[in-house]
């Protein structure tokens, strides 16, 4: 599996602990890191970078995929599909190096690996709907 693609599947699993735990992101990555060994630096560096994207930006993540994903409210998506959408988003809102593409198929594999039937079609449409709105001040480069 390539880096990337673990830092996402990693990113996940710790927003996921995150939700059902109403603990911190950073707690839940603290814990996530001790019960597992650490991957490459690269590994854990580009998870950090997404979970801290997500815990600073979630009000506008949620916004602009409220926005999106027409006659769904962030509550009523399944936390799976929640959490996949604000990755994603993240990367299509504030980084600036990583292919809008590439940001899309690899939400549409976590859903389709760990979402339901139709996840892979549901976060697709609503990325579709995201890349639409451009890049928010702000933007930076992936570590």
């Amino acid at each position: 599996m390539r880096n990337r693609t673990l830092s996402r599947e990693i990113a996940l699993k710790i927003l996921y602990s995150w939700e059902i735990s109403a603990e911190t992101i950073t707690l839940c990555a603290k814990k996530y890191w001790d019960n597992n060994k650490l991957e490459e630096e690269t590994v854990v560096a580009f998870c950090e970078y997404l979970l801290k994207g997500v815990d600073k930006y979630k009000i506008e993540l949620d916004e602009k995929i409220a926005k999106a994903a027409l006659n769904w409210t962030i509550s009523r998506m399944s936390c799976i599909d929640r959490n996949i959408l604000r990755i994603a988003s993240f990367e299509l809102l504030f980084t600036i190096d990583i292919p809008d593409k590439v940001t899309i198929n690899e939400a549409i594999n976590l859903a389709k690996k760990y979402g339901d039937k139709d996840s892979g079609r549901f976060v697709n449409g609503v990325l579709d709907k995201v890349k639409t709105y451009g890049k928010i001040s702000g933007v930076f480069q992936s570590e």
